[in-house]
Order: C-alpha cells, then structure tokens, then sequence
C-alpha cells in the first residue's frame, strides 16, 4: 500500500476560488483532509459544523474515507430556495400569459371547429 495519497480539496464564492492539492495518509478522513489543506485559514467563513461536503459532486460525512484522486468539494449555503423560485418563476409565467392559468402547463389557442 501507497504511503500517501493525492487528494484535492476545493471551496468556490462567486469571486475567489481555490483548489488544493494535498499528500495524506490513506487512512485520512474527509475532515482531517480539510484542515491539513490549510483550506480554513483562507476562507475563514468555512464552518464545517454547517455546510455540507462532498466528493465529486457526491455528498459525504466528514468521518468518511478517500481514494486516491478524489475531490473534496465544501459547500457554500444555498442564497434562496430553488423550489422558491421556481414557483415564483411559473407564477410571474402565468401572469404574462406564458403559461395557462389553471394547468401552469403552455397556453394553446384551440380554435373549436364548427363541423
């Protein structure tokens, strides 16, 4: 077995971004990785009692094992509720006549024949 592992650790805001690349253990938890990163003294906003991690896109707990490669991803809190603004979204749709009434579904002017 390898003695060390190479991992990434990555953290975004809209304008300042970084990525990590960091040599651990291969027994390392997620958390260890994170603080051995020096992640948290750039980003002293970063609270890992509250946002979620991940690796690759997959949520995972801080207790959790990497391999070899993997990308430890931090969360940032959700601004607004996606479901939120979808409603408003399809609501404003129906006022400007995108959108029927009753359905939510497309408008469609159905002209009745007379036959």
């Amino acid at each position: 077995m390898a003695d060390f592992i190479t991992v990434e650790v990555a953290y975004a805001l809209p304008e300042r971004q970084s990525l990590l690349t960091v040599n651990v253990s291969p027994d390392s938890s997620v958390q260890q990785i994170i603080e051995l990163s020096g992640i948290l003294q750039q980003f002293s906003e970063i609270d890992l009692n509250s946002q979620k991690v991940g690796i690759w896109s997959r949520p995972v707990k801080l207790d959790d094992r990497v391999k070899a490669g993997d990308r430890i991803e931090i969360y940032r809190p959700l601004i607004a509720d996606p479901k939120d603004l979808r409603r408003r979204r399809a609501e404003k749709a129906k006022e400007e006549g995108r959108a029927d009434k009753v359905t939510g579904g497309r408008p469609h002017d159905v002209k009745a024949s007379s036959e």
